[in-house]
């Protein structure tokens, strides 16, 4: 028996397919989290009841907000790369698009660029954002690189989540199209 959250939407790029979280997508974010590479998305050292725990966050996301972060996936397969998307839990100061990418072999292939681009564009647009930041660990040199791909830029005024250690970058909000004008 497959369960899935619906109605949810599902969004294509070039190359990905970006949809809901499903259970079978917990053994991947699981591995991703007890490795070395989760240590900036996880909070201290890896415990897998901390970590299913963070995983009914992620589908109870769309539950209670109605949108939330989407499972990336090649199109064509459904074999959970990562996830990127809108994210604004309670006690947030503000919404956040966030990325990660859960498995070695996807790393510098470009997809959390263009599953972070789509997600956000999905937040400015049908979910209506006016703004949108991101929540970076200063060690986290990948994740800087890619909110400064995005045109995101640091904010030093603005304030993270918890314990406030990591770096916020704000993301630039779309202008009309200069296409549509001529």
């Amino acid at each position: 028996m497959t369960v899935a959250l619906a109605p949810t939407p599902v969004i294509e790029t070039a190359r990905l397919r970006l949809r809901a979280p499903r259970r079978d997508d917990w053994p991947r974010f699981n591995a991703f989290l007890a490795s070395d590479r989760g240590r900036f998305v996880r909070s201290g050292d890896y415990c897998e009841p901390l970590t299913w725990r963070a995983f009914g966050h992620v589908i109870g996301h769309w539950v209670l907000r109605g949108f939330g972060s989407f499972i990336l996936t090649r199109k064509g397969e459904d074999k959970a790369l990562g996830m990127a998307g809108p994210w604004f839990p309670a006690g947030w100061p503000e919404q956040e698009i966030g990325w990660s990418i859960w498995t070695r072999e996807a790393e510098g292939k470009g997809f959390a660029c263009e599953a972070a681009r789509a997600a956000r564009d999905h937040a400015f647009g049908t979910l209506g954002w006016k703004t949108a930041v991101s929540y970076i660990a200063p060690e986290n040199a990948r994740s800087i690189a890619l909110a400064e791909r995005l045109g995101a830029v640091r904010d030093t005024a603005a304030t993270g989540p918890g314990d406030n250690t990591c770096l916020v970058y704000r993301h630039p909000v779309p202008g009309p199209d200069p296409e549509a004008r001529a």
